[in-house]
């Protein structure tokens, strides 16, 4: 593989515009999200980060402007491309989105049924070694969505999401619902599974701990458009009205490290 391939993004935007009508939610829109990364939208109510989500899965056409998924421009597929690619990323919904009338098992098996080429039994080994994974047990396969608590829902919608061995995995609100320690716990199972596996991550957040702890790098939507991808640290240095809103509570907190910081070298109280 050459250097040039190697460094190819897994997604790029360029020069996106989506409108409604007379209504332009993207415009001028610029982003590429790289191999093994884990990558942030934040932006305001209306920004368009669910919109672009769409774009992104080929869910909606861009009034202008080039999407390519895997160095392919979506809308210039054919069907049969087109068709194959959702077997190729894996999607984490808010909610979970569990089917209520599956079990465990049936719901992380599904994607794989789906295929109709896979014989039951590496389907079987394939859902409980996914199950494995993200830290449930053979037991819990049989048990029903009704019988789970919020944090093993979040666990099997993940396991589904992976249960193709996809290059790519969306998460919406990956956290939402969760007490700070499940929350915490779940953060920490996604990096390890990122690291392990080396899908690229494209999350929609809210929440600034999680993101802080997860983020490799945050596209900030403003203005109709990317105002800043970057780091954590390097974003929350851009001077925007939203970002300042977004990050203050780490903004002080870390004020709060770097007073009391000083304090102690200078061998105060």
């Amino acid at each position: 593989m050459s250097q040039t391939a190697a460094v190819r993004p897994v997604i790029s935007i360029r020069d996106l515009k989506t409108a409604f009508g007379t209504h332009v939610v993207h415009e001028h829109l610029n982003l590429d999200v790289m191999p093994g990364e884990i990558l942030s939208l934040i932006g305001g109510s209306g920004s368009g980060k669910t919109t672009l989500l769409r774009q992104i899965l080929g869910l909606e056409h861009p009034a202008a402007g080039r999407v390519e998924v895997f160095g392919q421009a979506l809308h210039d597929m054919d069907a049969r491309t087109r068709a194959l690619l959702p077997r190729r990323w894996g999607m984490l919904f808010q909610s979970g989105a569990l089917f209520s009338a599956l079990s465990v098992f049936d719901n992380v098996a599904l994607p794989l049924r789906e295929l109709r080429a896979l014989p039951e039994a590496v389907i079987r080994d394939v859902v409980m070694m996914r199950l494995a994974q993200v830290g449930l047990t053979p037991g819990d396969a049989l048990k029903q969505p009704s019988d789970l608590s919020g944090g093993m829902i979040k666990r099997v919608a993940l396991a589904r999401a992976l249960a193709l061995d996809p290059d790519l995995v969306f998460l919406d609100e990956p956290t939402a619902g969760l007490d700070p320690q499940r929350s915490a716990e779940f953060v920490e199972l996604i990096r390890q599974l990122n690291h392990q596996l080396g899908f690229t991550v494209v999350m929609v957040t809210h929440d600034v701990d999680t993101l802080v702890a997860m983020s490799m790098r945050v596209a900030v939507l403003a203005e109709k458009r990317v105002i800043v991808c970057d780091t954590v640290d390097k974003v929350m240095q851009f001077d925007h009205p939203f970002i300042k809103a977004f990050f203050q509570r780490e903004l002080e907190y870390r004020s709060r490290l770097s007073a009391a910081s000083g304090e102690s070298v200078h061998g105060k109280p």
